[in-house]
């Protein structure tokens, strides 16, 4: 892992600007179908939830695509969800017993890598049946995403202004996703021809990334980074530098204000202040915090 985060430690400018782009729901539609096909069925059969799936699949698709948890790390998103879970009065009142939760808290809390090479890092010297039942939705979710998502494209308008952005500024994916899932995902549609780096979940945090690659080695107003999540924002102002947010739902209007808008404002500097306070605002209107089902 360290050197992997040395790659990025050791980066070094080309040009004047640099631009990091999220995977998936931002650059590539294939969030939604990760999501429903892959990590929630996951979560029903490994921790045997099958008697509450219509609340497990409800939940877990609010925390992840439409609140502002979307984009969560995968275990951490493990993590809360068994907490949302546990707010709901129907699976209270229901005879299954969900994961106690405390070794998962304690990994996610640990300061290790929230990724599978953290987990396992960890249950080396804390073994722990609940880590490994953990490890195993994990595992899960890896195989059904390589069993499931194919031929998902990238949004209307990506390969266009990632080509206009690659002009005039070091592009990197920066992203909570798996380096492999990274490198298969973006080569598949031809669009590793436009970034520099791939970074993964394996290099740290969003914020750990940008900092590793690009903070310190660009002026602040010239780094952007480009997000369909809550944490995206949170990553770039972290640092004090800029963010697009994409819209979810109106991916493809987003990218292409990015191009005809976004990106000449960057570039021209004045997109600090009122352009980008309107952008945030808008976005935050479509993620709410509040789930829509009763909670205790």
């Amino acid at each position: 892992m360290e050197e992997l985060r040395e790659k990025l430690r050791g980066f070094t400018p080309t040009k004047e600007f640099f631009i990091g782009v999220d995977s998936d729901g931002c650059a590539i539609d294939q969030m939604n179908i990760k999501h429903f096909e892959c990590f929630t069925p996951a979560y029903i059969k490994a921790f045997d939830l099958q008697a509450i799936s219509t609340l497990v699949r409800e939940t877990a698709i609010f925390m992840n695509l439409f609140s502002k948890y979307r984009g969560i790390n995968r275990w951490s998103g493990l993590d809360l969800l068994f907490d949302l879970l546990k707010q709901r009065p129907e699976v209270l009142a229901s005879e299954i017993k969900l994961p106690e939760g405390r070794d998962l808290h304690a990994f996610v809390t640990s300061g290790l890598p929230l990724s599978e090479a953290g987990l396992k890092q960890l249950m080396a010297d804390h073994p722990s049946a609940e880590l490994e039942r953990a490890l195993q939705w994990g595992e899960t979710v890896n195989e059904l995403v390589a069993w499931m998502v194919h031929n998902c494209a990238p949004f209307p308008g990506v390969p266009a202004a990632l080509s206009a952005a690659q002009e005039r500024a070091d592009v990197m994916v920066v992203s909570a996703a798996s380096l492999a899932m990274l490198h298969h995902e973006w080569a598949e549609h031809d669009l590793e021809q436009y970034v520099s780096v791939i970074a993964g979940q394996e290099m740290g945090t969003k914020a750990e990334q940008l900092e590793l690659a690009a903070v310190g080695k660009y002026d602040p107003d010239k780094i952007l980074l480009l997000g369909d999540a809550p944490g995206d924002g949170k990553a770039a102002f972290s640092h004090d530098v800029l963010w697009f947010p994409i819209r979810p739902g109106e991916e493809a209007a987003s990218w292409q204000e990015f191009r005809e808008v976004g990106l000449p404002r960057f570039l021209e500097g004045s997109f600090r202040g009122e352009y980008q306070d309107g952008l945030v605002e808008a976005y935050n209107k479509l993620l709410p915090e509040t789930p829509p089902w009763q909670t205790v």
